[in-house]
């Protein structure tokens, strides 16, 4: 299977802080791949140097072929690649459809298309009677419903996660798995980014992890959860206590 997505070197500081230390990987097209790592590991940092938000000091990025560093946000999702923010960002006064048709309109320059299309996704993720609704009234997972709504109305190939599930009850988190999973199914290649490690083991058949802006691991979900220095680092001995006991979460 060819790689959708190569990254090599990748390199960036911001001032004295060197956020991302020489990492790299490479994902498979079709695949589910999860990020992880403690809070400040350098994981949204180097979903902005793929997607164009900020600009690598040094390393390649290589998606279906294509170099990206260089390329400005938007030429990067004309490429098919698409990502959400851990933060929803929605236009708070505008409706969920003029929410989704922003996204859809980088494709299909003609109303009607964009809107059909904007309400072909809006169904896929479950918002269709939210359609007419301000997105500022939408409840935390419909505004994360909406954050990947308005990335898929772009019709990625590529689609990169920012911690979707944070702050969402076991169920909501159970529903956001699902969806992930259709994604899948359909073809895409999903890159997440997650702390719910029940989440992560099943979506993802490779995980990389960052510690301090380095690549520590990386690998299958049960040689990486068994990793002396993923332990250490980022899950602690009483996930594996947990784990050990069946009961596992994180």
């Amino acid at each position: 299977m060819a790689d959708a997505l190569v990254i090599r070197n990748l390199n960036k500081s911001f001032g004295g802080l060197r956020a991302v230390q020489d990492v790299s990987f490479s994902i498979p097209e079709g695949e589910t791949v999860a990020l992880i790592g403690p809070n400040g590991a350098g994981k949204t940092t180097t979903f902005s140097l793929i997607t164009g938000y900020h600009r690598a000091d040094t390393g390649s990025v290589m998606a279906f072929g294509r170099e990206l560093v260089g390329l400005e946000p938007q030429d990067v999702c004309a490429h098919g690649l698409a990502r959400t923010f851990q933060v929803a960002r929605p236009f708070g006064k505008m409706t969920v459809l003029a929410n989704v048709m922003t996204g859809a309109f980088l494709r299909d320059k003609k109303h009607d298309v964009a809107k059909r299309k904007a309400r072909e996704v809006i169904d896929f993720v479950g918002l269709s009677a939210h359609e007419h609704a301000p997105a500022r009234d939408l409840t935390t997972i419909d505004q994360r419903r909406l954050e990947l709504a308005r990335a898929l109305a772009t019709q990625p190939r590529i689609l990169l996660l920012d911690e979707v599930m944070a702050g969402l009850n076991p169920s909501e988190t159970d529903q956001a798995v699902a969806l992930i999973i259709r994604l899948k199914q359909r073809g895409l290649t999903v890159v997440v980014i997650e702390h719910v490690m029940r989440a992560i083991m099943a979506l993802a058949r490779h995980i990389v992890v960052l510690d301090h802006g380095q690549k520590i691991a990386e690998g299958n979900p049960n040689d990486v959860m068994t990793n002396p220095e993923v332990i250490r680092a980022y899950l602690g001995s009483n996930y594996v206590h947990a784990e050990a006991s069946g009961a596992g979460q994180c």
